[in-house]
């Protein structure tokens, strides 16, 4: 991954920041406070960091004068060179807490899910976390320094990288090696879980030991409680009999009464069920299919239009038919006028023709003429005819109108008493098709008596069964004739005690001496069972002892299982770590051999990583021998530092190739060694784009060309006034105190 623009807004001391950046070696450079860490820290976040992260870490970079909304915005623009071909994108994060946003374009493919989009960004780095990235692809030069003072600093921060204690391994372990303590540690105090268990199961030995001798005792006590036990139980059985005879007398009386109660409702639903049938009958037997309101109506309409058809019959008995036949006759006007309009045309045309084109010939003119004359004759004979036809529409329209004021009145009637024929008709039609008034009548007064039967049926059933539906009646009848059947038979399974006479009160009696018999055998069960409870022993108390002795050593046996478990557990997390240690190392030397020699200007060719300790050491040619960290200079365990770290990008990234970040490393080197430094990393950008962020300009020369960016100093001065003279000075326009922030364009 290569990135070729970078824009920051609201971050650190820059408002807005927009630079362009090589994608091989790109020398970043300005004085202190130019915002050289801004820009590595931006790289970093922009790659890594989620924009809904809410670490307080992001407050601190906001600009100083910034506004209270104000949040760090980064953009960048790059390309990835993989097997397919080369992809383009860009990346916009504005870290806004739980509402932050991202983009990412690649290929045209937009993301805007903020998991998806790290997700994208990891797989073409090859990085995955922020923490990881720091530790390998982004060096300061102050983690040089510190991790040069102090070897273990830099062993552990190989081994977390190599081994992946950064991504849980360690943590594991550490899970591992607590449980084991908690589960073996034997003090008298804090014991182990596994002493505890064995305390447990020796107490609860000696009890279930105890317990058992005791219940010899037990046992005689319990022999004499259970003869008092069955003569209780012998009297209760007799008692239970009594009552149960009891009970069966009570259930005799009560059956009968019910019984004789379904025989009542046996019979009124029996009756119910018929008048219902009959009015079943009765609904689907109607003298018409009409309602009866509805024949009231249609009688009433039928003798209306009865009178009147009598009175319209009478007034045309005297009246005289009166027939018009008007013919009107054919418009011949119209074929003469065309005949007309046709001849004076030809005229006109010939004469123009022989006028102008054909020499003017007096005889041809003549002729024209003449067809002219012809053609206003006949068109004098069809006005005439025009103004016939008028004359005679007129006096037809006249005649009409005096026909149609004599005949209005009778067709009136006549339509009049037609309509009535018909609505006749049309009710005697609705009625079943009736002949007459007479017979519509007699159907009404049949309908009427039918209905007066309905209503008396349904005031009947209403009286036996109330309000009940009719389709129930007759499950009802049923239910009931069952009921009486059932208790016939439940009787007759009760026995003869269901025909004794006076059966119950005989066997209260008796019921009622048997209780006192049994209150007695109670009593000597009770004195029995008191001398059994005086005895401390229980035996159920003995048999849960020894149950929980059994659950006791179960446990303390799953407890020794996973001791050993997790022993083997971390046994092989060990083993899988060295094995993995070995790989890593071995890829570390012989990255880091070249490298070195290079940087070493080949003072030093050999180099050894311990492969359990991570301890680097090199062979000095002096000595003869290899020599630890601790016995080289500074400025040699910066490069053996600086060499793992790169052999650490190629380890752990694979094909991948993030930007690799490096904040002047070469601060404590000579001019010769950095510049052979630099030299390497320019070698390497051929692999990696390397953005290298400095404070010097010897190193401008070796960077790509058009790859200097130059960031601007800051501007903003302290006007050196006390409190007092602010207060009595001139209000004037003055910088912001502390870090600028500034806009530039690089």
């Amino acid at each position: 991954m290569r990135i070729t623009r970078l824009q920051l807004r609201n971050m650190r001391r820059y408002h807005e920041l927009d630079i362009d950046l090589v994608p091989g070696l790109a020398i970043v450079r300005g004085p202190n406070e130019a915002g050289k860490t801004t820009v590595q820290r931006a790289l970093e976040l922009a790659l890594t960091r989620r924009v809904t992260s809410t670490q307080n870490d992001l407050e601190g970079h906001r600009p100083w004068d910034a506004a209270r909304d104000a949040r760090p915005a980064i953009t960048l623009e790059f390309y990835s060179e993989e097997e397919e071909g080369i992809r383009r994108g860009s990346l916009e994060k504005v870290f806004l807490g739980p509402k932050g946003t991202v983009r990412l374009d690649l290929d045209g493919e937009v993301t805007t899910d903020p998991a998806k989009a790290d997700e994208i960004l990891a797989d073409l780095t090859g990085i995955p976390t922020e923490a990881f990235f720091r530790s390998t692809a982004s060096i300061r030069h102050h983690e040089i320094a510190d991790l040069a003072r102090d070897e273990a600093a830099l062993r552990d921060r190989l081994q977390a990288s190599i081994s992946g204690a950064d991504r849980g391994t360690s943590a594991a372990r550490k899970k591992l090696d607590r449980a084991i303590h908690d589960l073996s540690k034997g003090g008298d105090k804090f014991p182990g879980r596994i002493k505890e268990a064995s305390e447990t199961v020796a107490e609860l030995e000696a009890s279930v030991s105890a317990g058992e001798e005791a219940l010899a005792q037990l046992e005689s006590d319990r022999n004499t409680l259970a003869e008092t036990h069955e003569r209780r139980a012998t009297a209760e059985a007799d008692l239970a009999e009594r009552r149960s005879m009891l009970e069966k007398a009570r259930l005799a009386e009560r059956l009968i009464a019910e019984r004789d109660s379904a025989k009542e409702r046996f019979e009124r639903y029996k009756t119910a069920v018929e008048v219902s049938d009959e009015l079943a009958r009765l609904a689907d037997s109607h003298p018409s299919a009409n309602p009866l309101p509805m024949l009231h109506q249609i009688v009433a309409r039928l003798r209306a239009l009865d009178s009147r058809i009598r009175e319209l019959t009478a007034a045309l008995e005297g009246e005289v038919d009166v027939h018009f036949e008007v013919k009107e006759p054919t418009n011949t006007w119209r074929t003469t006028a065309i005949i007309a309009i046709a001849l004076i045309l030809a005229g006109v045309a010939f004469f123009v023709y022989n006028r102008f084109m054909g020499g003017g010939d007096l005889v041809l003119l003549a002729a024209s003429v003449l067809i002219v004359a012809i053609g206003a004759v006949v068109a004098y004979v069809g006005i005439r005819q025009r103004r016939a036809a008028m004359d005679f529409r007129r006096q037809t329209q006249l005649r009409d109108a005096e026909i149609d004021r004599r005949l209005r009145g009778r067709s009136q009637m006549e339509q009049e008493l037609r309509e009535a024929q018909v609505e006749t008709a049309d009710h005697l039609e609705a009625v079943g098709g009736l002949p007459d008034l007479a017979a519509v009548e007699d159907l009404v007064r049949r309908e009427d008596e039918h209905h007066q039967q309905i209503q008396r049926l349904t005031g009947q059933l209403e009286g036996l069964v109330g309000k009940e539906p009719a389709d129930t009646l007759p499950p009802l009848r049923d239910a009931a004739a069952l009921e009486i059947e059932q208790k016939t038979h439940a009787l007759e399974g009760l026995g003869p005690i269901a025909k004794e006479p006076r059966a119950r009160e005989r066997l209260e009696v008796e019921v009622k001496d048997q209780e006192a018999a049994v209150d007695r055998t109670r009593d000597d069960e009770a004195t029995a069972r008191a001398r059994v409870d005086a005895n401390t022993v229980d035996s159920e108390a003995v048999a849960a002892a020894a149950e929980h002795l059994a659950s006791v050593r179960e446990a303390l046996a799953a407890l020794q299982r996973r001791e050993r478990v997790y022993r083997l557990t971390l046994d092989a997390i060990d083993g899988a770590e060295r094995a993995t240690m070995k790989t890593a190392t071995r890829f570390l030397e012989k990255r880091m051999v070249g490298d070195l020699a290079r940087l070493s200007d080949g003072r030093y060719r050999r180099v050894r990583v311990d492969d359990r300790t991570l301890d680097i050491s090199v062979f000095a040619p002096e000595k003869g021998d290899w020599a630890s960290g601790s016995e080289l200079s500074q400025g040699t365990l910066d490069q053996i530092y600086l060499t793992a770290r790169l052999g650490l990008v190629r380890l752990l990234t694979g094909d991948r190739r993030p930007p690799l970040i490096f904040d002047d490393p070469f601060v404590t080197f000579d001019d010769a060694r950095a510049l052979r430094g630099l030299a390497l990393l320019r070698e390497l950008a051929a692999d990696f784009q390397i953005i290298f962020l400095t404070t010097s300009d010897r190193y401008d020369s070796m960077a790509d060309e058009g790859g200097v960016v130059e960031l601007p100093a800051p501007t903003a001065r302290d006007s050196g006034r006390d409190e007092a003279e602010t207060e009595a000075a001139e209000p004037v326009a003055a910088a912001p105190a502390g870090r600028p922030a500034e806009s530039t364009r690089a």
